[in-house]
């Protein structure tokens, strides 16, 4: 009968913390593995040292490389496999001659563990168990003496080897987070936490556990003399102390796009994060998850300056503020009425900046196909700011071109003739059967997309939730066999 394999997690370095049933397996185990460097030290070894026996049967397993850089013909990757595929080969030698095999793996053995390898090649063939250990983040975050995630935030963990924009990005949009695998990735993940403005909040530890371990500010770490055994612990937000006098703050327009969560960039997320209020249209304001410590001060669609002067006034008392905008906040949206308060002298000094956001054309164009593919005019139907007269002229001239039109707020409780006047004007330069996409609350529970005959538009069907396509001459609309309807605007267009 064939013996019985075990993945043990020795947990994060001090030898008490091994768990009980680990103790047991390497205890009843014929052959202890373990895996080291080409020096031949092994941490897990030497974390379960006194727990083996004489008659233990040891296969070391040394990685053929510690580093990408390597002569195999099949490069880093090709060395690696060549190696685990000969070292699960060693170990099923034993299983086959009915030992039993306990796999050594410092932290857990199938989080980011080097057991997870053999367990893959070897599992489906042999009686498996796996023993949990304690992880390193978990350890580090008890070194802190600090929640490492409370209630709703969301815990990222980040290997330090992710390209630096990655980490950066995922850094900016996770409440809490840990990056484990420093050593020569610190400089790049100490950027990340920088560029996504995390550094101030994060931590440092070493050798969580072990003999050498360290605990100090991130900031404060110097490069050189980081080990791989070290992580970066972004800690819980909850009740975490925000600055309260700096001399200046600042002011953060972000677009949350057309609806909920998954349309914000990461770079948003961080924002909204990071804000010590959040200010915006109510409607708005309630896609945005309530944080602990960070006020919110909602607000009626109208009074957009009032709201932006607002802002401008938080932040010259040292607040960061986000301003919370629907869709992209340029476009029809908040940006331009931060912008123009900003430019008064009194605010000249509080920084401002604009955080892009998926558009409600853009949302509505995916949705349809890409009636968007070729040049496109962009229109508010709202007459409450500019006049009807001006409206028109532009809608005129923008059809006169063959330009595709997206038409923003073109009807509300109170504008319901809008519509039927701009398909008036439009039917003079376009053909009757031209596309039209109709797309109502683009992302959010009540979403409903329809292609119509620019003829057929019919005005009762469209509110301020709704955002209106309306194709060139070249804009083409076709039933696919599987029902479903498509719209595109062809990138070519036919020579004269």
């Amino acid at each position: 009968m064939s013996g019985k394999l075990y993945g043990v997690g020795l947990g994060p370095g001090d030898p008490s913390l091994m768990t009980v049933r680990a103790v047991e397996v390497i205890g009843e185990a014929d052959v202890i593995a373990y895996h080291s460097a080409r020096h031949g030290r092994s941490i897990a070894r030497s974390i379960a040292a006194k727990h083996l026996r004489d008659d233990h049967i040891e296969e070391r397993l040394v990685y053929p490389v510690t580093t990408e850089t390597t002569d195999h013909p099949g490069g880093y990757q090709g060395a690696m496999e060549e190696f685990y595929a000969e070292s699960a080969a060693r170990l099923a030698a034993h299983l086959d001659a009915g030992r039993t095999v306990a796999v050594l793996a410092e932290g857990d053995p199938l989080f980011y563990g080097s057991y997870m390898h053999m367990h893959k090649r070897l599992a489906d063939r042999y009686d498996t168990e796996v023993i949990p250990g304690v992880t390193s983040v978990s350890a580090a975050a008890a070194r802190l003496g600090a929640p490492l995630a409370e209630g709703e935030e969301v815990l990222t963990i980040l290997p330090g080897t992710l390209p630096e924009e990655e980490l950066t990005a995922r850094l900016a949009a996770t409440d809490v987070a840990v990056v484990m695998k420093l050593g020569r990735t610190f400089p790049k993940v100490r950027r990340a936490l920088e560029r996504s403005g995390r550094l101030a909040d994060t931590r440092y530890v070493e050798r969580a556990t072990m003999s050498g371990e360290r605990v100090a500010e991130l900031a404060d770490v110097d490069a050189e003399s980081v080990p791989y055994f070290a992580v970066a612990v972004l800690p819980s937000q909850v009740d975490a102390e925000r600055p309260a006098a700096r001399e200046r703050g600042e002011v953060v327009v972000v677009g949350t796009g057309p609806a909920g969560p998954l349309w914000l960039t990461p770079e948003s997320r961080g924002a909204l994060a990071a804000a010590d209020d959040l200010v915006g249209y109510t409607t708005y304001l309630d896609r945005v998850p309530s944080r602990a410590g960070q006020a919110r001060h909602g607000s009626d669609n109208r009074v957009e300056s009032e709201r932006a002067e607002f802002a401008l006034d938080l932040a010259r008392r040292g607040r960061r503020v986000a301003v919370v905008s629907g869709g992209d906040p340029g476009v029809f949206a908040m940006a331009t009425a931060v912008l123009e308060a900003a430019a008064q002298k009194e605010y000249a000094d509080i920084p401002v900046r604009v955080l892009p956001g998926v558009t409600a054309a853009n949302a509505a164009a995916a949705r349809a196909g890409a009636p968007l593919g070729h040049d496109y005019a962009t229109i508010s139907l709202s007459d409450r700011l500019k006049p009807w007269e001006v409206i028109a002229e532009r809608l005129r001239a923008a059809a006169a071109a063959d330009l595709v039109l997206a038409l923003y707020n073109p009807g509300s409780r109170s504008r319901t003739w809008q519509v039927g006047k701009a398909r008036e004007l439009l039917l003079e330069h376009r053909a009757p059967d031209t596309p039209v996409v109709v797309a109502r609350d683009v992302g959010g529970p009540e979403e409903r997309v329809r292609i119509v005959r620019l003829a057929d538009l019919d005005p009762a069907e469209v509110d301020m939730r709704t955002i209106l396509l309306v194709g060139s001459s070249q804009t083409r609309a076709v039933r696919r066999d599987d029902g479903q309807d498509i719209v595109w605007t062809p990138r070519r267009y036919p020579e004269a």
